[in-house]
C-alpha cells in the first residue's frame, strides 16, 4: 500500500472512531469519498466498523467507570433525560444496542450499557452487528449513486 492509501484508511478509522463518541462528527462523508476514489469496499467497511465499535467501547467504558454525575454533565443530560434513556434501554433490552449507530440516541445508549454493566461480549456482538450492517448499506448506496 502506498502512503495515500494508508492515509485514507487511517483517516477513515479515526473519523469512524470519533463519530461513535459524543463528538458531533460523521464518518459517512469520509467513507463515501474513499469508495468513490476506488478504495476496496471490503476494507472500507471493515475499517469503519472496527473504528466505530471501538468508539462505542470508549462510551461503554465511560459509563462503566465514571460517576453518574460526571456522565450527566459530559452528555449534558438532565435527570429526566437520563431516567428516560435508562427506561428505554431497560424496556427494549440488549436489542436496543443494535441501534447504537443512530444519531443522537446511539451514543447515550452505549454509555448506559456501561452504567448498567451489560455483559461486554453481548455489547460487542450486538453493537458490531448493527454498525457493520449500517456501513454495508451506506457503502452499497454510495457505490450505486457514485
Amino acid at each position: 500500500m502506498d502512503f495515500f492509501t494508508n492515509l485514507g484508511y487511517t483517516g477513515l478509522f479515526v473519523s469512524a472512531f470519533l463519530a461513535a463518541t459524543i463528538l458531533p462528527l460523521s464518518s459517512e462523508v469520509v467513507l463515501t469519498a474513499l469508495l468513490i476514489s476506488g478504495f476496496s469496499p471490503t476494507n472500507i467497511v471493515v475499517i469503519a466498523t472496527i473504528g466505530n465499535v471501538l468508539g462505542s467501547l470508549t462510551n461503554y467504558a465511560l459509563g462503566y467507570w465514571a460517576s453518574i454525575g460526571v456522565i450527566k454533565k459530559w452528555l449534558r443530560m438532565s435527570e429526566d433525560d437520563f431516567v428516560r434513556a435508562e427506561l428505554h434501554f431497560k424496556k427494549y433490552g440488549l436489542l436496543s444496542l443494535f441501534f447504537a449507530w443512530l444519531p443522537i440516541i446511539g451514543d447515550p445508549l452505549t454509555v448506559i450499557a456501561g452504567i448498567l454493566r451489560i455483559r461486554l461480549l453481548w455489547f460487542v456482538i450486538i453493537v458490531s452487528a448493527g454498525k457493520l450492517l449500517r456501513y454495508v448499506v451506506i457503502s452499497y448506496l454510495a457505490l450505486q449513486v457514485g
